[in-house]
């Protein structure tokens, strides 16, 4: 039994949005909210400015298990996760093998039960994920996928998409795409600007992502299907969005922290953190993207995790593999960069979007909620990652709230 004295409630949706209150929680229930509740018998948390949302949720994580088990472990992962405030992640294709069939969701789902973050495996779009046949989507709907998707490949044949979208309509599925042509790409691994230009890296233009869009908003257009744009880091890619959402809402996006809040100019140092897939933008771009956040048109951001050991980081720039980890920082970052309403609905729109019931603060529901102080002042060390791998583009960055715990799956989980 745990009761959170004293908390501030962060719920838009709710009649007790922005107010101080008392909640028992009891067998993984909130059994009783007020202004002051007593019982001896329960552990009780208590902290200055203690505040409470239903719990967040991250729609792009990738682990290292299965096959990559030095990066990070489901384990592992599920701290991280915890560490960050989510209380739910959805966990890309991005090992070895990738689910791409029901035994392959039935593994994941059955290895991660009982965690106190609960764990949604996102599917393979296509076999292999090789974009040449479609891998087995109703299945793995049945087995337990929230989505489909060839992490960071984009899906070159366009009837494919088609199809695909035709087809995972048909059972209400969500099918993502990433946003990014390759034949404008070629082997760039930076942004095309004065910055990367000054530094000889090889570089891609922002065309490459805004075609990719282009396309895909009309195919979505065509077929009706549900489409999910991830990882969006262009501001014409989001005015392309944008214009479609007027008339239409099959259509929803996802943006990066790592691209609201960094910009190529770190590119200056060399330091392979910052090499990220898709690639990071000028600064006047970032500036721009901001102003999107309580524009609608960001459904959630995501902290597009990536861990990667040494082996992979510390090597030339053109050597390393892009991304970062970002779980233990999401909050941090986005706090300092909208109005807290805002913070916390792009960090649990996800729910709705991939068919999730949407947590609830009230009494008699699941408590499934992040704890959290908004105001916390401090700079993001090594020491406080919690991921295997420390490859984080936010090392010496200034965060602005800190995670207190998490309760979810009739658990509790707190931070030191």
């Amino acid at each position: 039994m745990i009761l959170l004295k004293n908390v501030i409630i962060v719920n838009a949706s709710s009649d007790l949005n922005g107010k101080k209150r008392d909640l028992l929680i009891k067998n993984g229930k909130i059994e009783k909210i007020g202004l002051s509740i007593k019982e001896e018998s329960a552990k009780i948390i208590e902290t200055a400015n203690l505040h409470v949302s239903i719990g967040w949720i991250d729609t792009s994580v990738s682990l290292g298990e299965p096959g990559f088990e030095e990066r990070q472990t489901l384990e592992n992962g599920v701290k991280a996760a915890a560490a960050g405030g989510f209380t739910t992640i959805m966990l890309n294709p991005n090992n070895q093998p990738n689910p791409q069939d029901q035994s392959g969701i039935k593994y994941l789902k059955n290895v991660t039960a009982h965690q106190v973050v609960s764990v949604l495996p996102v599917g393979s779009f296509t076999l292999n994920q090789n974009g040449e046949h479609l891998a087995e989507l109703y299945d793995m709907q049945e087995a337990g996928a929230v989505s489909f998707y060839d992490y960071k490949h984009e899906v070159t044949n366009a009837n494919l998409l088609k199809v695909g979208l035709q087809y995972a309509s048909s059972f209400n599925a969500v099918v993502q795409s990433f946003p990014q042509n390759k034949d404008i790409a070629g082997k760039g691994m930076v942004n095309e600007d004065i910055v990367t230009t000054n530094l000889g890296l090889k570089s891609m233009p922002s065309l490459a992502e805004e075609l990719q869009i282009a396309r895909d908003l009309r195919i979505a257009t065509y077929t009706n299907g549900r489409l999910h744009i991830p990882t969006v880091s262009t501001v014409e890619g989001l005015k392309l969005i944008k214009k479609y959402k007027k008339t239409a809402k099959n259509v929803t996006c996802s943006v990066s922290i790592h691209h609201l809040s960094l910009s190529s100019k770190e590119l200056e140092t060399f330091d392979a953190n910052f090499k990220i897939q898709p690639p990071l933008r000028e600064e006047k771009e970032v500036k721009q993207l901001q102003k999107f956040l309580a524009s609608g048109v960001i459904d959630v951001v995501t902290s597009d995790h990536v861990p990667l050991t040494i082996e992979h980081k510390d090597l030339e720039f053109d050597h390393a593999t892009a991304g970062t980890i970002g779980l233990e920082t999401a909050f941090g970052i986005l706090n300092q960069l909208t109005d807290l309403t805002t913070t916390i609905e792009l960090l649990t729109k996800g729910y709705s979007i991939f068919n999730q019931e949407i947590p609830e603060i009230k009494e008699g529901q699941i408590a499934n909620l992040t704890l959290f102080e908004p105001d916390t002042s401090y700079t993001f060390e090594k020491s406080h990652i919690v991921s295997t791998s420390k490859n984080s583009a936010f090392l010496g960055k200034p965060m602005r709230g800190s995670v207190v715990g998490i309760i979810n799956n009739k658990k509790a989980l707190w931070n030191e």
